[in-house]
């Protein structure tokens, strides 16, 4: 299993929110206030999806004075009366400990009904928290299910996760085959670290046909990202001419983003050949 990825949090799930909120206004000519007047009324009434705006809105300031145990009271509301991403929502701020005392234990639970709503973040959340034993006993057969089930909503990270947990054999057979199928789905949503993935597995012909050049083809895609290993990588097939034209200005190049990275690999590699950083 990877490193822990950032997680879900209220701010970025609440974009699409905040865009609706602007849209609203610029329909209906209402300032900001009054919108928060309108949704304010609406929450009060019990308007789940209200209570969530409201807690968007209070916590990012917009309409209204910043507050964030305002926030997170609107947030619980509209988590309580079951609205799936303000419980997703609501897990992340007792995981993290923001605005709420930490409680791995509260956040599984507020996963756990998302997850059971099917929201995709709740349910990859929920799996790292089964696979760590954080807030939960481990248990790797359940992380195992909860990966897949957000994975294949099309949630990239679960999909990257889900391809290592096959290849390793975390909680389900090992199978290569299956990581392969699950790390292309990934790359081709454009994930760098599964792109960088794929061209060693093309590379080394693990689990697939060995095709230097589509080795090339998905370090290309991680390199242009910033991908440090991929960078160094592709300058690397780019030096040996493996799977593209051999070309030492290329390779030069990508060594030297990926070294001002503070890749070690590439500085090496630089100082071997008497260029600068």
């Amino acid at each position: 299993m990877r490193r822990r990825p950032p997680r879900l949090n209220l701010a970025f799930h609440s974009l699409f929110i905040l865009a609706l909120i602007v849209g609203l206004l610029m329909l209906s000519g209402q300032s900001e206030g009054a919108l928060v007047d309108d949704y304010l009324k609406l929450a009060e009434q019990g308007d789940a999806q209200a209570q969530y705006a409201l807690a968007v809105m209070y916590g990012k300031g917009q309409g209204v004075e910043q507050d964030s145990r305002e926030a997170v009271k609107w947030l619980t509301k509209a988590a309580e009366q079951g609205l799936a991403q303000a419980q997703a929502s609501l897990g992340v701020l007792y995981e993290q400990g923001t605005e709420v005392p930490h409680d791995s234990r509260e956040a599984v639970e507020w996963y756990r009904k998302a997850a059971e709503q099917g929201h995709s973040q709740a349910q990859y959340n929920l799996a790292l928290m089964y696979a760590h034993g954080t807030g939960v006993k481990q248990d790797p057969n359940e992380a195992f299910k909860m990966m897949l089930k957000a994975a294949e909503q099309g949630y990239v990270l679960a999909q990257y996760n889900l391809a290592i947990m096959f290849g390793r054999g975390n909680g389900v057979k090992k199978d290569y085959n299956e990581a392969v199928k699950w790390w292309l789905k990934a790359g081709q949503q454009g994930l760098a670290q599964a792109q960088y993935n794929l061209g060693l597995i093309y590379e080394h012909g693990k689990g697939v046909k060995q095709d230097s050049s589509e080795a090339v083809k998905w370090w290309r895609k991680a390199a242009e990202q910033g991908y440090a290993q991929a960078q160094f990588s592709l300058g690397v097939m780019y030096g040996q001419g493996k799977g593209i034209q051999k070309d030492t200005e290329e390779a030069v190049k990508w060594w030297r983003k990926a070294a001002r990275q503070g890749l070690e690999s590439a500085k090496r590699m630089l100082t071997q050949m008497g260029q600068t950083f």
